[in-house]
């Protein structure tokens, strides 16, 4: 009632929080407000949270710079020559920068700002461009580093770091999936709409200068994801340090390649400012609706019902799938998780799911809500860069949301893709 009213999602959930516990729980007023001054400075302290400003802020810093293009340079090479040639950039590059910024919207727009443009000019059709690009912007939520796995991890208690890790070769998988459909629907329909345009007649040498240049191009991406994701497993830095790390890293390359400029600084840091906030409000009004579920046995008497009613584990992923797909219609990533997870949660510890591989596959179906109207923030995103409408934008997103429930069964199937890294890594 109160979404449809338009309230902010967080003040939605604090105002059902608070009404809970007065009318169903039977407290007064003082009372809630001591529970809930103690769980707010308990939620908004924990030190997992202060990795989010950070890596919004590495996003917001590649997304005014150059860096994106010279990811598409130095990504042009290397897959013109693939089936369905330079409309591989958008998988790679979503991949690429997925693994320095944690955000689906920041891959997106950084990533098409550039390719949308070139692979136009190349001659390729708006389904695959568009559609690639709905499906890999997503990957910024799998690949870690990840916002939505961190609100999740301090949400749920998981740590972090496994999460990350255990990102990491399902997302491989869904990239691996989305290039396998570009390729195949490149060799299908053939025709100048979905295979590169003709290569120059280079000599041996100009070849291998390009080649050369791509890798340039692409070296100072490699080594900040490298000291991003290498510090955290091998254990040098936490989530939040690498952060800092991280951050540094961008600011430092951003300087030496003359991108940086006070506006450049300003408008960054302050767009990071407005978003962490925003994530910072929804995950302290989803400890407090957390805490009011658990004062009435919601959870716990929700869960034991179904654990009663003899429900596979299987049977209740398909179930809570259905559940997702309609959230990500009219809610944002973010929002799905903590509104989900207070219920879901001991539900999914008391079926025995490992919590790590529940988080993974819960990123999924929120990256499936990126790209569902009539609220999938990349659809609007695109729609913005290319001009195309929304409802066309959607139709060329489908196979790829195909793609995605693809990759929740076979991760369903073969639950060791996402646990072999976080037990290879911690133990």
């Amino acid at each position: 009632m109160f979404l449809v009213s338009g309230i902010w999602i967080y003040a939605s959930l604090i105002l059902v929080a608070v009404l809970s516990l007065m009318f169903i729980g039977d407290m007064n007023f003082g009372r809630v407000t001591d529970i809930f001054g103690s769980i707010t400075l308990r939620s908004s302290g924990s030190w997992e949270l202060s990795a989010i400003p950070l890596f919004v802020w590495m996003g917001e810093l590649i997304l005014l710079t150059d860096i994106s293009s010279r990811i598409f340079r130095g990504l042009a090479p290397l897959v013109r020559r693939l089936p369905g040639g330079l409309v591989h950039s958008n998988v790679f590059g979503c991949t690429l920068f997925s693994a320095i910024c944690g955000s689906s919207a920041a891959t997106t727009a950084t990533v098409g700002k550039i390719t949308i443009t070139e692979l136009r000019k190349n001659s390729y059709h708006d389904s695959l461009i568009l559609g690639s690009l709905a499906g890999s912007g997503s990957l910024g939520l799998l690949i870690p580093p990840s916002i939505v796995m961190i609100v999740y991890g301090v949400l749920a208690e998981v740590p972090v770091d496994r999460l990350f890790a255990a990102g990491v070769l399902p997302g491989l998988l869904l990239g691996f999936l989305f290039s396998l459909y570009i390729g195949a629907n490149s060799l299908i329909r053939g025709g100048r709409s979905t295979q590169a345009a003709p290569l120059e007649t280079v000599s041996e040498d100009r070849a291998g200068y390009t080649l050369f240049n791509s890798l340039l191009d692409l070296l100072p991406i490699a080594i900040i994801i490298g000291i991003v994701l290498g510090s955290i497993y091998t254990g040098v830095a936490t989530p939040s340090e690498a952060a800092a790390i991280g951050t540094l890293s961008v600011l430092v390359l951003t300087v030496v390649t003359g991108a940086m400029n006070w506006s450049v600084f300003h408008k960054s840091l302050m767009s990071a400012l407005y978003t962490s906030t925003m994530i910072f409000a929804v995950v302290v009004a989803a400890s407090l609706i957390s805490t009011a579920l658990g004062y009435l046995h919601i959870p716990i008497n929700l869960a034991n019902m179904i654990v009663e009613s003899n429900l596979t584990p299987g049977q209740f992923i398909l179930i809570i799938s259905v559940f997702f797909i309609f959230l990500g219609m009219i809610l944002d990533g973010i929002s799905i998780v903590v509104m989900s997870l207070p219920i879901l949660f001991p539900i999914v510890t008391a079926m025995g799911i490992d919590p790590i591989w529940f988080g993974i596959y819960l990123v999924i179906m929120v990256e499936l809500g990126q790209i569902t109207p009539p609220v999938g923030f990349n659809l609007m995103i695109i729609h913005g860069m290319s001009g195309a409408p929304i409802s066309k934008v959607a139709v060329y997103a489908l196979p790829f949301c195909g793609l995605m429930c693809l990759g929740v069964l076979i991760l369903y199937m073969a639950p060791a893709i996402v646990l072999y890294l976080p037990q290879y890594l911690f133990g």
